[in-house]
Protein backbone atom coordinates (compact mmCIF):
# COMPACT_ATOMS: atom_id res chain seq x y z
CA UNK A 1 0.00 0.00 0.00
CA UNK A 2 1.23 3.49 -0.84
CA UNK A 3 0.25 7.07 0.01
CA UNK A 4 2.12 8.55 -2.96
CA UNK A 5 0.63 6.48 -5.78
CA UNK A 6 -1.93 8.32 -7.92
CA UNK A 7 -5.12 6.87 -9.34
CA UNK A 8 -4.68 5.75 -12.96
CA UNK A 9 -6.38 7.81 -15.72
CA UNK A 10 -8.25 5.33 -17.91
CA UNK A 11 -11.81 6.68 -18.31
CA UNK A 12 -13.12 8.61 -21.33
CA UNK A 13 -16.51 10.31 -21.84
CA UNK A 14 -18.34 7.11 -22.84
CA UNK A 15 -17.04 5.23 -19.82
CA UNK A 16 -17.97 8.09 -17.49
CA UNK A 17 -21.52 8.21 -18.83
CA UNK A 18 -21.82 4.44 -18.51
CA UNK A 19 -20.55 4.51 -14.91
CA UNK A 20 -22.92 7.37 -14.07
CA UNK A 21 -25.89 5.53 -15.57
CA UNK A 22 -24.77 2.31 -13.90
CA UNK A 23 -24.63 4.13 -10.57
CA UNK A 24 -28.13 5.45 -11.27
CA UNK A 25 -29.27 2.01 -12.38
CA UNK A 26 -32.04 3.12 -14.81
CA UNK A 27 -33.99 -0.06 -14.05
CA UNK A 28 -34.23 1.00 -10.39
CA UNK A 29 -37.16 3.17 -11.47
CA UNK A 30 -39.04 -0.13 -11.52
CA UNK A 31 -37.37 -1.36 -8.35
CA UNK A 32 -38.85 1.51 -6.33
CA UNK A 33 -41.88 2.20 -8.55
CA UNK A 34 -44.36 0.97 -5.95
CA UNK A 35 -42.76 3.05 -3.20
CA UNK A 36 -42.83 6.27 -5.28
CA UNK A 37 -46.35 5.59 -6.59
CA UNK A 38 -47.65 4.97 -3.07
CA UNK A 39 -46.04 8.15 -1.69
CA UNK A 40 -47.28 10.28 -4.62
CA UNK A 41 -50.84 8.95 -4.67
CA UNK A 42 -50.33 7.38 -8.08
CA UNK A 43 -48.70 10.45 -9.66
CA UNK A 44 -45.22 8.95 -10.02
CA UNK A 45 -44.51 10.63 -13.40
CA UNK A 46 -45.01 14.07 -11.82
CA UNK A 47 -42.71 13.12 -8.94
CA UNK A 48 -39.97 12.19 -11.39
CA UNK A 49 -40.46 15.43 -13.33
CA UNK A 50 -39.97 17.48 -10.15
CA UNK A 51 -36.91 15.43 -9.23
CA UNK A 52 -35.54 15.93 -12.75
CA UNK A 53 -36.00 19.70 -12.43
CA UNK A 54 -34.03 19.78 -9.19
CA UNK A 55 -31.31 17.50 -10.50
CA UNK A 56 -30.84 19.40 -13.78
CA UNK A 57 -29.94 22.64 -12.02
CA UNK A 58 -27.80 20.79 -9.50
CA UNK A 59 -26.04 18.79 -12.21
CA UNK A 60 -25.13 22.07 -13.89
CA UNK A 61 -23.55 23.30 -10.65
CA UNK A 62 -21.55 20.09 -10.28
CA UNK A 63 -20.32 20.44 -13.85
CA UNK A 64 -19.11 24.03 -13.39
CA UNK A 65 -17.30 23.16 -10.16
CA UNK A 66 -15.78 19.98 -11.59
CA UNK A 67 -14.24 22.11 -14.33
CA UNK A 68 -12.88 24.61 -11.80
CA UNK A 69 -11.59 22.00 -9.33
CA UNK A 70 -10.64 18.81 -11.24
CA UNK A 71 -9.73 16.61 -8.26
CA UNK A 72 -11.49 13.75 -6.46
CA UNK A 73 -13.85 14.46 -3.58
CA UNK A 74 -17.03 15.78 -5.21
CA UNK A 75 -19.18 17.93 -2.87
CA UNK A 76 -16.62 17.66 -0.08
CA UNK A 77 -13.92 19.19 -2.27
CA UNK A 78 -16.10 21.89 -3.82
CA UNK A 79 -17.40 23.21 -0.50
CA UNK A 80 -14.01 23.29 1.20
CA UNK A 81 -12.47 25.06 -1.80
CA UNK A 82 -15.18 27.70 -2.17
CA UNK A 83 -16.66 28.25 1.30
CA UNK A 84 -14.66 26.86 4.22
CA UNK A 85 -12.71 23.70 4.99
CA UNK A 86 -14.72 23.06 8.17
CA UNK A 87 -18.02 23.35 6.33
CA UNK A 88 -16.50 21.16 3.62
CA UNK A 89 -15.77 18.47 6.20
CA UNK A 90 -19.37 18.49 7.45
CA UNK A 91 -20.70 18.28 3.89
CA UNK A 92 -18.27 15.45 3.15
CA UNK A 93 -19.40 13.70 6.32
CA UNK A 94 -23.06 14.17 5.36
CA UNK A 95 -22.55 12.90 1.83
CA UNK A 96 -20.98 9.76 3.29
CA UNK A 97 -24.58 8.80 4.09
CA UNK A 98 -25.12 8.75 0.34
CA UNK A 99 -21.84 7.30 -0.90
CA UNK A 100 -21.01 4.94 1.96
CA UNK A 101 -24.49 3.50 2.47
CA UNK A 102 -25.84 3.62 -1.10
CA UNK A 103 -24.06 0.38 -2.08
CA UNK A 104 -25.77 -1.21 0.94
CA UNK A 105 -29.20 -0.09 -0.32
CA UNK A 106 -28.43 -1.29 -3.84
CA UNK A 107 -27.46 -4.74 -2.61
CA UNK A 108 -30.59 -4.81 -0.42
CA UNK A 109 -32.92 -4.12 -3.39
CA UNK A 110 -31.20 -6.82 -5.43
CA UNK A 111 -31.69 -9.32 -2.63
CA UNK A 112 -35.38 -8.37 -2.22
CA UNK A 113 -36.17 -9.24 -5.84
CA UNK A 114 -34.10 -12.42 -5.82
CA UNK A 115 -35.95 -13.54 -2.69
CA UNK A 116 -39.24 -12.97 -4.50
CA UNK A 117 -38.04 -15.20 -7.35
CA UNK A 118 -36.28 -17.79 -5.17
CA UNK A 119 -38.09 -17.79 -1.80
CA UNK A 120 -36.19 -20.85 -0.65
CA UNK A 121 -32.84 -19.03 -0.61
CA UNK A 122 -32.17 -16.73 2.39
CA UNK A 123 -31.71 -13.05 1.54
CA UNK A 124 -28.34 -12.85 3.26
CA UNK A 125 -26.89 -15.25 0.70
CA UNK A 126 -27.62 -12.82 -2.14
CA UNK A 127 -26.34 -9.81 -0.21
CA UNK A 128 -23.05 -11.47 0.69
CA UNK A 129 -22.65 -12.64 -2.90
CA UNK A 130 -23.17 -9.11 -4.27
CA UNK A 131 -20.66 -7.68 -1.83
CA UNK A 132 -17.97 -10.27 -2.51
CA UNK A 133 -18.09 -10.06 -6.32
CA UNK A 134 -18.27 -6.26 -6.62
CA UNK A 135 -15.48 -5.79 -4.09
CA UNK A 136 -13.15 -8.11 -5.98
CA UNK A 137 -13.88 -6.49 -9.37
CA UNK A 138 -13.30 -2.99 -7.99
CA UNK A 139 -10.05 -4.00 -6.32
CA UNK A 140 -8.76 -5.41 -9.63
CA UNK A 141 -9.13 -1.95 -11.20
CA UNK A 142 -11.28 0.38 -13.26
CA UNK A 143 -10.43 -1.20 -16.63
CA UNK A 144 -11.94 -4.54 -15.66
CA UNK A 145 -14.91 -2.89 -13.90
CA UNK A 146 -15.49 -0.68 -16.97
CA UNK A 147 -15.67 -3.61 -19.39
CA UNK A 148 -17.95 -5.59 -17.09
CA UNK A 149 -20.17 -2.56 -16.59
CA UNK A 150 -20.64 -1.89 -20.33
CA UNK A 151 -21.85 -5.41 -21.12
CA UNK A 152 -24.26 -5.56 -18.19
CA UNK A 153 -25.67 -2.08 -18.89
CA UNK A 154 -26.60 -3.20 -22.41
CA UNK A 155 -28.66 -6.10 -21.02
CA UNK A 156 -30.35 -3.80 -18.51
CA UNK A 157 -31.34 -1.40 -21.32
CA UNK A 158 -32.91 -4.26 -23.32
CA UNK A 159 -35.02 -5.38 -20.34
CA UNK A 160 -36.24 -1.82 -19.77
CA UNK A 161 -37.21 -1.47 -23.43
CA UNK A 162 -39.15 -4.76 -23.36
CA UNK A 163 -40.95 -3.67 -20.16
CA UNK A 164 -42.07 -0.40 -21.78
CA UNK A 165 -43.22 -2.14 -24.98
CA UNK A 166 -45.16 -4.82 -23.07
CA UNK A 167 -46.77 -2.12 -20.91
CA UNK A 168 -47.98 -0.28 -24.01
CA UNK A 169 -49.31 -3.51 -25.55
CA UNK A 170 -51.08 -4.37 -22.31
CA UNK A 171 -52.72 -0.95 -22.02
CA UNK A 172 -53.85 -0.82 -25.65
CA UNK A 173 -55.37 -4.25 -25.04
CA UNK A 174 -57.64 -2.80 -22.37
CA UNK A 175 -55.60 -3.14 -19.17
CA UNK A 176 -55.06 -0.28 -16.72
CA UNK A 177 -56.11 3.09 -18.13
CA UNK A 178 -56.95 1.50 -21.48
CA UNK A 179 -55.15 4.24 -23.39
CA UNK A 180 -51.51 5.25 -23.78
CA UNK A 181 -52.40 8.96 -23.61
CA UNK A 182 -53.59 9.71 -20.09
CA UNK A 183 -53.09 12.28 -17.34
CA UNK A 184 -53.40 9.58 -14.68
CA UNK A 185 -49.61 9.05 -14.21
CA UNK A 186 -49.30 12.80 -13.54
CA UNK A 187 -52.35 13.46 -11.36
CA UNK A 188 -52.89 10.05 -9.74
CA UNK A 189 -55.89 9.46 -7.50
CA UNK A 190 -56.47 13.18 -6.93
CA UNK A 191 -52.93 13.40 -5.55
CA UNK A 192 -52.04 16.54 -3.58
CA UNK A 193 -48.96 18.65 -4.28
CA UNK A 194 -47.55 17.52 -0.93
CA UNK A 195 -47.90 13.87 -1.97
CA UNK A 196 -46.22 14.51 -5.32
CA UNK A 197 -43.31 16.28 -3.63
CA UNK A 198 -42.98 13.48 -1.08
CA UNK A 199 -42.77 11.08 -4.00
CA UNK A 200 -40.15 13.32 -5.62
CA UNK A 201 -38.02 13.21 -2.47
CA UNK A 202 -37.89 9.41 -2.84
CA UNK A 203 -37.65 9.48 -6.65
CA UNK A 204 -34.52 11.62 -6.39
CA UNK A 205 -32.79 8.47 -5.14
CA UNK A 206 -32.79 7.26 -8.74
CA UNK A 207 -30.77 10.31 -9.82
CA UNK A 208 -27.89 9.60 -7.49
CA UNK A 209 -25.22 8.99 -10.09
CA UNK A 210 -24.60 12.18 -12.01
CA UNK A 211 -22.77 13.55 -8.95
CA UNK A 212 -20.82 10.30 -8.53
CA UNK A 213 -19.16 10.98 -11.89
CA UNK A 214 -17.17 13.76 -10.20
CA UNK A 215 -15.52 11.30 -7.83
CA UNK A 216 -13.80 9.71 -10.85
CA UNK A 217 -12.04 12.97 -11.76
CA UNK A 218 -8.59 11.53 -11.08
CA UNK A 219 -9.44 8.34 -13.02
CA UNK A 220 -10.47 10.41 -16.07
CA UNK A 221 -8.65 11.47 -19.20
CA UNK A 222 -8.98 15.27 -19.71
CA UNK A 223 -11.36 15.67 -16.73
CA UNK A 224 -12.00 19.40 -17.18
CA UNK A 225 -13.60 18.62 -20.55
CA UNK A 226 -15.15 15.20 -19.98
CA UNK A 227 -16.52 15.45 -16.41
CA UNK A 228 -18.95 18.39 -16.98
CA UNK A 229 -20.25 16.84 -20.21
CA UNK A 230 -20.71 13.43 -18.58
CA UNK A 231 -22.64 14.94 -15.67
CA UNK A 232 -25.24 16.58 -17.94
CA UNK A 233 -25.54 13.51 -20.18
CA UNK A 234 -26.14 11.24 -17.18
CA UNK A 235 -28.74 13.53 -15.58
CA UNK A 236 -30.59 14.13 -18.86
CA UNK A 237 -30.65 10.53 -20.08
CA UNK A 238 -31.53 9.21 -16.65
CA UNK A 239 -34.37 11.69 -16.21
CA UNK A 240 -35.85 10.86 -19.61
CA UNK A 241 -35.80 7.13 -18.83
CA UNK A 242 -37.34 7.59 -15.38
CA UNK A 243 -40.25 9.74 -16.59
CA UNK A 244 -40.98 7.46 -19.56
CA UNK A 245 -40.86 4.20 -17.58
CA UNK A 246 -42.83 5.53 -14.60
CA UNK A 247 -45.46 6.90 -17.02
CA UNK A 248 -45.98 3.63 -18.90
CA UNK A 249 -45.88 1.52 -15.73
CA UNK A 250 -48.44 3.77 -14.04
CA UNK A 251 -50.70 3.32 -17.09
CA UNK A 252 -50.76 -0.42 -16.42
CA UNK A 253 -51.43 0.05 -12.70
CA UNK A 254 -53.15 3.42 -12.04
CA UNK A 255 -53.14 4.67 -8.47
CA UNK A 256 -50.81 4.10 -5.56
CA UNK A 257 -52.21 1.00 -3.84
CA UNK A 258 -50.25 -2.29 -3.97
CA UNK A 259 -50.13 -5.59 -2.12
CA UNK A 260 -46.41 -4.99 -1.52
CA UNK A 261 -45.03 -1.66 -2.73
CA UNK A 262 -41.41 -2.88 -2.48
CA UNK A 263 -41.97 -5.52 -5.17
CA UNK A 264 -44.85 -3.96 -7.10
CA UNK A 265 -43.01 -3.95 -10.44
CA UNK A 266 -42.45 -7.71 -10.15
CA UNK A 267 -46.20 -8.26 -10.01
CA UNK A 268 -46.73 -5.88 -12.94
CA UNK A 269 -44.04 -7.69 -14.95
CA UNK A 270 -45.95 -10.94 -14.46
CA UNK A 271 -49.22 -9.32 -15.47
CA UNK A 272 -47.87 -7.90 -18.75
CA UNK A 273 -45.46 -10.64 -19.76
CA UNK A 274 -46.22 -13.81 -17.83
CA UNK A 275 -43.79 -16.00 -15.91
CA UNK A 276 -41.11 -15.97 -18.61
CA UNK A 277 -40.82 -12.21 -18.63
CA UNK A 278 -41.03 -12.13 -14.83
CA UNK A 279 -37.85 -14.20 -14.74
CA UNK A 280 -36.17 -12.00 -17.38
CA UNK A 281 -37.26 -8.88 -15.47
CA UNK A 282 -35.78 -10.13 -12.21
CA UNK A 283 -32.58 -10.96 -14.08
CA UNK A 284 -32.45 -7.44 -15.52
CA UNK A 285 -33.14 -5.84 -12.16
CA UNK A 286 -30.51 -7.92 -10.40
CA UNK A 287 -27.95 -7.16 -13.11
CA UNK A 288 -28.89 -3.49 -12.81
CA UNK A 289 -28.36 -3.64 -9.07
CA UNK A 290 -25.04 -5.37 -9.61
CA UNK A 291 -23.72 -2.72 -12.03
CA UNK A 292 -25.00 0.03 -9.74
CA UNK A 293 -23.31 -1.55 -6.75
CA UNK A 294 -20.10 -1.82 -8.74
CA UNK A 295 -20.13 1.90 -9.59
CA UNK A 296 -21.40 3.03 -6.18
CA UNK A 297 -18.72 1.12 -4.28
CA UNK A 298 -15.98 2.46 -6.56
CA UNK A 299 -17.28 6.02 -6.17
CA UNK A 300 -17.57 5.80 -2.38
CA UNK A 301 -14.01 4.50 -2.14
CA UNK A 302 -12.79 7.60 -4.02
CA UNK A 303 -14.57 9.94 -1.61
CA UNK A 304 -13.02 8.16 1.38
CA UNK A 305 -9.66 8.31 -0.41
CA UNK A 306 -9.96 12.09 -0.91
CA UNK A 307 -10.85 12.65 2.74
CA UNK A 308 -8.12 10.27 3.91
CA UNK A 309 -5.53 11.88 1.65
CA UNK A 310 -6.43 15.27 3.13
CA UNK A 311 -6.00 13.84 6.62
CA UNK A 312 -9.53 14.52 7.87
CA UNK A 313 -9.93 10.73 8.08
CA UNK A 314 -7.02 8.50 9.19
CA UNK A 315 -4.58 8.80 6.31
CA UNK A 316 -2.84 5.46 6.81
CA UNK A 317 -6.16 3.68 6.33
CA UNK A 318 -8.27 5.78 3.94
CA UNK A 319 -5.57 7.64 2.00
CA UNK A 320 -3.74 4.55 0.75
CA UNK A 321 -3.64 3.12 -2.78
CA UNK A 322 -2.76 -0.53 -3.49
CA UNK A 323 0.54 -0.51 -5.39
CA UNK A 324 -0.39 -3.50 -7.53
CA UNK A 325 -3.91 -2.53 -8.56
CA UNK A 326 -3.77 1.29 -8.25
CA UNK A 327 -7.10 1.23 -6.38
CA UNK A 328 -8.09 2.21 -2.78
CA UNK A 329 -8.36 -1.43 -1.73
CA UNK A 330 -8.87 -0.89 2.02
CA UNK A 331 -11.72 1.58 1.37
CA UNK A 332 -13.42 -0.92 -0.92
CA UNK A 333 -13.25 -3.61 1.75
CA UNK A 334 -14.61 -1.23 4.41
CA UNK A 335 -17.58 -0.33 2.19
CA UNK A 336 -18.25 -4.03 1.65
CA UNK A 337 -18.32 -4.56 5.41
CA UNK A 338 -20.70 -1.61 5.89
CA UNK A 339 -22.94 -3.20 3.27
CA UNK A 340 -23.66 -6.05 5.67
CA UNK A 341 -25.89 -3.63 7.59
CA UNK A 342 -28.45 -4.18 4.80
CA UNK A 343 -29.28 -7.44 6.57
CA UNK A 344 -31.06 -5.37 9.24
CA UNK A 345 -32.87 -2.68 7.17
CA UNK A 346 -35.94 -2.44 4.93
CA UNK A 347 -35.95 -0.85 1.47
CA UNK A 348 -38.11 2.25 2.11
CA UNK A 349 -36.32 3.35 5.30
CA UNK A 350 -32.84 2.86 3.89
CA UNK A 351 -33.68 4.81 0.70
CA UNK A 352 -34.90 7.86 2.64
CA UNK A 353 -31.94 7.57 4.99
CA UNK A 354 -29.29 8.02 2.29
CA UNK A 355 -31.25 10.82 0.62
CA UNK A 356 -30.55 13.03 3.66
CA UNK A 357 -26.87 13.08 2.76
CA UNK A 358 -27.59 13.51 -0.94
CA UNK A 359 -29.92 16.50 -0.57
CA UNK A 360 -27.56 18.13 1.93
CA UNK A 361 -24.69 17.78 -0.54
CA UNK A 362 -26.78 18.95 -3.50
CA UNK A 363 -27.92 22.07 -1.64
CA UNK A 364 -24.39 22.97 -0.57
CA UNK A 365 -22.89 22.38 -4.03
CA UNK A 366 -25.35 24.88 -5.48
CA UNK A 367 -24.36 27.37 -2.78
CA UNK A 368 -20.70 26.61 -3.50
CA UNK A 369 -21.09 27.64 -7.14
CA UNK A 370 -22.48 31.00 -6.02
CA UNK A 371 -19.52 31.39 -3.64
CA UNK A 372 -17.17 30.51 -6.51
CA UNK A 373 -18.79 33.21 -8.63
CA UNK A 374 -18.31 35.83 -5.89
CA UNK A 375 -14.65 34.86 -5.44
CA UNK A 376 -13.92 34.97 -9.13
CA UNK A 377 -15.75 38.29 -9.50
CA UNK A 378 -13.44 39.85 -6.91
CA UNK A 379 -10.51 38.72 -9.07
CA UNK A 380 -12.04 40.42 -12.09
CA UNK A 381 -13.17 37.20 -13.81
CA UNK A 382 -16.45 37.63 -15.69
CA UNK A 383 -18.85 34.68 -15.40
CA UNK A 384 -22.43 34.26 -16.66
CA UNK A 385 -24.87 35.40 -13.95
CA UNK A 386 -27.61 32.92 -14.89
CA UNK A 387 -25.24 29.94 -14.94
CA UNK A 388 -23.35 30.81 -11.77
CA UNK A 389 -26.01 32.54 -9.64
CA UNK A 390 -29.63 32.15 -10.77
CA UNK A 391 -29.47 28.45 -11.76
CA UNK A 392 -27.74 27.35 -8.52
CA UNK A 393 -30.20 29.41 -6.44
CA UNK A 394 -33.08 27.49 -8.05
CA UNK A 395 -31.26 24.20 -7.51
CA UNK A 396 -30.49 25.00 -3.86
CA UNK A 397 -34.07 26.00 -3.04
CA UNK A 398 -35.60 22.91 -4.64
CA UNK A 399 -33.07 20.52 -3.05
CA UNK A 400 -33.46 22.11 0.39
CA UNK A 401 -37.24 21.79 0.10
CA UNK A 402 -36.99 18.13 -0.93
CA UNK A 403 -34.73 17.58 2.09
CA UNK A 404 -37.53 18.76 4.39
CA UNK A 405 -39.95 16.31 2.73
CA UNK A 406 -38.05 13.18 3.84
CA UNK A 407 -39.74 11.07 6.49
CA UNK A 408 -39.10 11.86 10.16
CA UNK A 409 -36.93 8.77 10.72
CA UNK A 410 -34.60 9.78 7.87
CA UNK A 411 -34.34 13.35 9.16
CA UNK A 412 -33.68 12.18 12.72
CA UNK A 413 -31.01 9.67 11.72
CA UNK A 414 -29.45 12.21 9.35
CA UNK A 415 -29.21 14.86 12.04
CA UNK A 416 -27.65 12.37 14.46
CA UNK A 417 -25.11 11.49 11.79
CA UNK A 418 -24.38 15.18 11.17
CA UNK A 419 -24.00 15.70 14.93
CA UNK A 420 -21.44 12.90 15.12
CA UNK A 421 -19.52 14.59 12.30
CA UNK A 422 -19.54 17.87 14.21
CA UNK A 423 -18.01 16.12 17.24
CA UNK A 424 -15.26 14.60 15.10
CA UNK A 425 -14.61 17.98 13.49
CA UNK A 426 -14.35 19.62 16.91
CA UNK A 427 -11.69 17.10 17.90
CA UNK A 428 -9.50 17.40 14.81
CA UNK A 429 -9.75 21.22 14.78
CA UNK A 430 -9.14 21.69 18.53
CA UNK A 431 -12.60 23.09 19.16
CA UNK A 432 -13.06 24.59 15.68
CA UNK A 433 -10.06 26.90 16.22
CA UNK A 434 -8.01 25.34 13.42
CA UNK A 435 -8.72 24.37 9.86
CA UNK A 436 -8.94 20.64 9.07
CA UNK A 437 -5.76 19.34 7.43
CA UNK A 438 -5.59 19.60 3.64
CA UNK A 439 -3.17 18.05 1.21
CA UNK A 440 -2.01 20.26 -1.63
CA UNK A 441 -2.46 17.90 -4.58
CA UNK A 442 -1.19 18.70 -8.02
CA UNK A 443 -1.60 16.69 -11.20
Amino acid sequence: MSHNTHLERTLGLRSLVMFGLAYMTPIIVLGIFGIVASASGGASASSYLIALLAMTFTAWSYGRLAKAYPVAGSAYTYVRKTIDSRVGFLVGWSVLLDYLFLPMVIWLFGAVYLEAQFPGVPGWVWIVGFIAITTVLNILGMKIADKTNFVLMAFQAIVLLIFVVLSIISVTGGAGTGTIVSSSPFVGDHATFSQVVSGAAIAAYCFLGFDAVTTFTEDTINPQHNIPRAIMWVAGLGGFIFVLVSYTTQLVHPGGTFNDSASAAFEIAGAIGGNVFSAIFVGGLVIGQFTSGLAAQASASRLLYAMGRDGVLPKRIFGAIADKFKTPMVNLIIIGIVGLASLMLDAATSTSFINFGAFTAFTMVNISLISHYLRESKKGTKLNVFSYVIAPIIGAVVCAYLLTQLDSNALTLGLYWLGAGAVILAVITKGFTRRPPELVFED
